[in-house]
């Protein structure tokens, strides 16, 4: 199987992940639908690239402004997409509300009791609904067709799909951060992945895969101001703690799944949630040493933790 001239959606494909995926698929030779809220670098850690500027003049590419919330955005779009390619392929859900995108000042890292209820709102509207706006409009043509699959993406961290990515004993001690500070975003993900199990069975008699993708600790977008936030409040709450050395991955950690399960229908594999670096490992694509940041692997390394 292969990508190879398949029409593929990639939401919030401006940055981060959704721009590795977005190279991914163009150079396996899809024809990609690549959207997002705003194209304009924002000037924080990893978001300094003019990708617009970059893939605004490739014939196989449909780069969009969409914001997911809006349902008038989205079926534009789709009506652009159909103009340009006329199918629909794959779904990649991708796009959402950061956790810093919300909470500036701290860079994200905030306790629920913290947070108000419209923090929850803003969270859930884009990475549930915005993303339930985006599969019933885009996966009309998969239907009537009869195959196509939807790839979302959850956090691999609050089910510690790869704790590796997290502290372990190895690495000193601590808390897992993934699994705190971070409500209301890794409540919306699991909620969205949870989401895309029901519609893997629904989906199933039209033989459309539906699967979760689950990134590693990605260094993505503000990722390094937020790790030294997060350094601050470790600290801060255990002052004698060794200290921690983060084991991040690059962003273009998800796109060998990305393109594994794009080629999926549902007589292949559907209903899954899968761990990114779980199978980089497993498929001969390499483990932390080939996909970590270049320097948290030189920082664990001076430290003998590698």
């Amino acid at each position: 199987m292969s990508v190879e001239g398949k029409v593929v959606l990639v939401t919030g494909g401006a940055r981060g992940m959704g721009r590795e995926i977005v190279k991914g698929f163009l150079k396996e030779g899809a024809k990609v639908i690549a959207t997002d809220v705003s194209w304009a670098p924002s000037g924080v850690s990893n978001d300094t690239e003019d990708f617009f500027a970059e893939i605004k003049g490739n014939p196989n590419v449909l780069a969009a402004t969409m914001d997911i919330t809006i349902q008038a955005h989205v079926d534009f779009v789709y009506k652009q997409a159909m103009e340009k390619f006329g199918t629909i392929d794959a779904i990649i859900c991708n796009g959402g509300t950061r956790q810093r995108d919300l909470f500036h000042e701290t860079h994200g890292s905030v306790t629920i009791l913290e947070t108000e209820v419209n923090d929850w709102q803003r969270m859930f509207d884009t990475h549930v609904f915005g993303n339930l706006r985006v599969i019933k409009r885009f996966v009309q043509p998969m239907l009537e067709k009869g195959r196509g699959s939807i790839i979302t993406s959850a956090s691999g961290q609050i089910i510690n799909a790869h704790p590796r990515a997290t502290d372990t004993e190895k690495d000193g001690p601590g808390q897992r951060f993934g699994m705190s500070r971070e409500g209301p975003y890794q409540p919306a993900k699991m909620a969205l992945g949870a989401m895309s199990i029901y519609l893997a069975e629904e989906l199933k008699p039209y033989n459309i895969a539906v699967n979760t993708m689950l990134p590693g600790h990605t260094a993505t977008t503000g990722s390094d101001e937020q790790e030294k936030v997060r350094n601050e409040i470790r600290q801060r709450n255990s002052p004698s703690q060794t200290t921690f050395i983060p084991r991040r991955v690059r962003a273009d950690n998800v796109v060998p799944l990305s393109l594994h399960l794009a080629e999926q229908t549902a007589e292949g594999i559907s209903g899954r949630w899968i761990a990114c670096m779980d199978y980089n490992e497993q498929n001969g694509f390499g483990g932390f040493e080939t996909w970590g940041v270049a320097e948290d692997i030189a920082a664990l390394q001076a430290a003998g933790r590698m």
